[in-house]
């Protein structure tokens, strides 16, 4: 019979949550080398959550034993219970690995640093000249591009998610609670989960004896790194009580907080919030927020830094939307460095909970319906110039005008799956190519 789960007793006078069992020691060595590894991971991290996990996966099992396969599947599963990017809560939690806090900030930030200074630049450079019909051209080849990104990451999450009856139901009820019932992002997730613990929780294989980590220190990192988070953010209300900053930290303190899934899960939701309710930003504009974040590297969530940026400069100009950028990056990562370092003495004992991996799986369960919804809301956007709306009981869902097909934009799109499909192009190569593909048609039937 298997053992049952190890459990953490409450204290343990030697240990502390900032010190990684077997790490190598917080030396200057251990941080340069984590500076040139996780430079250049930051560099070359294009691709989105799949090729990044691959990419360090690659660098740190394969080329360098900083973790071995039993650890890095234990963080990823770990990572993927947290809400926010996993790809660089996982950086994170490797440097942490690798040299305690010092490394696991490091690791993190190397991670997010060079795709937000491109968004940075890009953000700028569409508060200029967005609206220039060039610029609109160019950008219908990325959306195009990214229609078929999306529907590959329905797909490739479908096939790890839905093993059994009870998970496509979930995945179904998903779609329909965000579709149909408009329900809040929020609350699907809280649902699966709680469905997940109940339904979906299976007996953990027996991971031997656990890390003892005393509660107390838990606690102090918890509060340490919680006030590092929220004390910008209510300073901001106090100086400023529901201005533009003000409202952008809170909006997206909240979105970090119910991010499981992913970036393209929670699109869904923060359509509904910056269109629909804050007035932001337009639906083109948020369609073109996720195609200019696919051609950056880093997490894909950096398309919220776009928005903050949006949201300021079209409020108050080219400063105010700096402003805005770097609140949202502030309350959009700092959470990820609190979850890793209150929560990384614990890998071992939270792979062995069996409700906690059951929540987990129903949770990714419940985002392959919500991508679904991404994948028809994105793709009715780019390829109908009118939608329609439909009653469903007191809501009333969008449906494409079919008369209103636009033919160049399914072409780009077909083209775009050739590419990506047929050939296998990785996205460094699709991106521009569907770039200038969108301006040639574009050109060639006189739309320039």
């Amino acid at each position: 019979m298997p053992k049952p789960p190890a459990t953490i007793p409450d204290a343990a006078p030697d240990a502390a949550p900032d010190a990684a069992p077997d790490a190598a020691p917080d030396s200057g060595t251990a941080r340069g080398e984590i500076l040139r590894v996780f430079g250049r991971i930051g560099l070359l991290s294009f691709g989105g959550p799949a090729a990044q996990i691959a990419l360090m996966h690659k660098e740190l099992v394969e080329d360098r034993p900083w973790l071995s396969e039993a650890d890095f599947l234990r963080a990823l599963s770990f990572c993927m219970l947290l809400p926010g990017p996993e790809a660089m809560q996982l950086a994170t939690y490797a440097g942490w690995k690798r040299a305690g806090v010092t490394g696991g900030l490091i690791a993190g930030l190397l991670f997010v640093i060079p795709g937000a200074l491109v968004i940075f630049a890009l953000a700028a450079l569409y508060a200029a000249y967005g609206g220039v019909p060039l610029v609109q051209a160019l950008f219908l080849g990325i959306k195009a591009a990214v229609i078929v990104i999306v529907v590959q990451a329905l797909v490739k999450v479908a096939r790890r998610a839905l093993t059994g009856g009870l998970a496509y139901g979930i995945a179904g009820a998903a779609f329909v609670g965000i579709y149909a019932v408009q329900l809040p992002f929020p609350v699907i997730v809280l649902g699966a989960g709680v469905l997940g613990a109940v339904l979906m929780a299976r007996a953990a294989p027996d991971g031997g004896a656990v890390a003892r980590v005393p509660v107390a220190a838990t606690v102090r990192t918890v509060a340490i790194w919680g006030a590092i988070w929220l004390l910008p953010l209510g300073a901001l209300w106090l100086v400023d009580p529901g201005g533009l900053l003000a409202q952008v930290g809170l909006f997206f303190a909240k979105l970090a907080v119910v991010t499981f899934g992913g970036a393209y899960a929670v699109l869904a939701y923060m359509v509904q919030e910056v269109v629909g309710d804050y007035g932001w930003l337009s639906t083109a504009q948020m369609m073109d927020a996720l195609g200019l974040a696919e051609t950056t590297p880093g997490p894909l969530i950096l398309v919220t830094q776009f928005v903050g940026f949006m949201a300021g400069a079209q409020a108050g100009g080219w400063a105010l939307g700096l402003a805005a950028a770097l609140v949202t990056l502030w309350v959009t990562f700092a959470p990820c460095f609190l979850w890793i370092f209150a929560g990384a003495p614990y890998v071992d004992w939270i792979a062995s909970r069996p409700r906690l991996t059951g929540a987990l799986q129903a949770i990714t369960a419940a985002v392959v319906g919500v991508i679904l919804n991404l994948s028809i809301w994105f793709s009715a956007h780019v390829l109908f110039g009118a939608l329609d709306t439909l009653p469903v009981g007191p809501k009333a869902v969008l449906v494409p005008v079919w008369t209103s097909l636009d033919e160049l934009a399914l072409g780009l799109t077909a083209v775009a799956g050739a590419l990506i499909w047929g050939l296998r192009w990785d996205l460094m190569r699709v991106l521009p190519v569907m770039a200038l593909a969108g301006l040639g048609a574009t050109w060639a039937i006189g739309g320039i």
